[in-house]
């Protein structure tokens, strides 16, 4: 069976929003937040657990796979070469990693925002010493994991991906007669994907140093892996987030704009019809823009969503733990950091204990990666000490 017959994007009529990746649905009451205001008022929605949820920037883009077995089949087809395949060996690395000695960190937050996420209760959690990417995986960087295994990603497999209405054209908006009930700004455009982020009709040229986006958590994993990495734990992302500062909304501190300054990209205007830009940038920043947290990273909230290593739960004990990986098993995957998408109005994600979640295989225009290891890779110690000796 083709991939594009067994692939159905989630279509809500009027009176439900349905997300088939969790096993939730809730009734059009219980989603009147997700409109474009604060979603935190779909406190009737339940996950598999019986324990609270939302219908908004989480699993309303989750894809529904009616067969997985023919989506990996499909993988191993190449995809189409594009500019992006020639144009990453001009643009600087962007893979280098730092270290984050271990420690114990308060994780979480006894003041959730979205109780129902699961972003409670405040905890002491202790982390062995790791690596993590200073940037999100840009364009470029993706690019060469591309060039390298011909890689797939799940967007390219099934033949779409999720857009936000307001960066898609006239042209590939009037093909399209599907959207999300509970979050109408997202559209699945035919032929979207990394290299093609706001459908057929985009591309990457000028953006490879911005960050890979339509990346599921399959790409994400089959990325690092490649690169002699792996996807970070909830916990270690947390603690790399935090930058060493306690139990703050930031990575810098409780002010989101210190000395009126923009420190991530988020939106700002009425979403989600208009990003202004204010902070520099409407849609992605490039993966070095805007200044590091306390530990060298750059655009930790904000930005693209980054996947983690841990199956979706919004249960979690409040006893100390040592070096928590989340559920053995699962049907959604956590996300951290927030997007350009995150307003205060709409989705306050844009937090170090904030969290949200998709299904392995979903893919959006705002979801990307940022990679982590137990010990620096071999290249990346051998360019280290290279540079030492200059």
């Amino acid at each position: 069976m083709a991939a594009s017959t067994t692939t159905v994007f989630i279509v809500l009529l009027s009176i439900f929003c349905v997300f088939v990746g969790s096993g939730l649905r809730c009734s059009a009451e219980s989603c009147t937040g997700s409109g474009g205001g604060d979603d935190s008022k779909c406190a009737g929605a339940t996950d598999g657990d019986g324990a609270a949820t939302e219908c908004g920037c989480g699993a309303a883009t989750n894809r529904q796979t009616a067969d997985d077995t023919a989506a990996a089949d499909a993988s191993s087809v190449p995809p189409p070469a594009s500019a992006a395949d020639d144009l990453y060996t001009t643009y600087p690395r962007t893979n280098r990693m730092v270290r984050i000695e271990g420690g114990t960190f308060t994780m979480g937050t006894d003041a959730p925002h979205f109780p129902q996420d699961g972003e409670g209760p405040a905890r002491r959690v202790t982390v062995d010493a790791f690596y993590v990417d200073a940037y999100e995986t840009s364009n470029a960087e993706f690019a060469r994991f591309v060039a390298a295994t011909r890689h797939a990603t799940d967007a390219e497999t099934f033949g779409d991906s999720f857009v936000l209405e307001a960066l898609i054209s006239e042209r590939v908006k009037s093909d399209i007669t599907q959207a999300v009930a509970a979050a109408p700004w997202w559209l699945p455009v035919k032929g979207a994907d990394w290299r093609h982020p706001e459908g057929p009709d985009s591309d990457v040229r000028g953006r490879m140093d911005h960050p890979a986006v339509h990346l599921s958590w399959r790409d994400a994993e089959s990325y690092c892996a490649w690169a002699g990495k792996r996807l970070p734990t909830e916990a270690e992302w947390e603690m790399a987030c935090r930058g060493g500062r306690e139990s703050r909304l930031y990575p810098w501190g409780n002010a989101f704009m210190p000395r009126g300054e923009h420190r991530a990209n988020t939106w700002q205007g009425e979403f989600p019809q208009h990003d202004s830009g204010e902070d520099g940038h409407a849609g992605t920043a490039p993966v070095a823009a805007y200044p590091t947290n306390a530990y060298g990273l750059h655009n930790v909230v904000g930005n693209v969503w980054e996947w983690t290593a841990d199956w979706w739960t919004t249960r979690h004990a409040a006893a100390p733990a040592s070096n928590p990986r989340g559920p053995a098993t699962g049907s959604d995957r956590v996300k951290k950091g927030g997007s350009y998408m995150c307003t205060r109005e709409y989705c306050f994600r844009y937090r170090c204990a904030a969290r949200s979640q998709n299904t392995p295989d979903s893919s959006a225009g705002n979801l990307g990666v940022r990679c982590a290891a137990d010990a620096l890779p071999d290249y990346l110690a051998q360019s280290a000490a290279a540079r030492d000796e200059l």
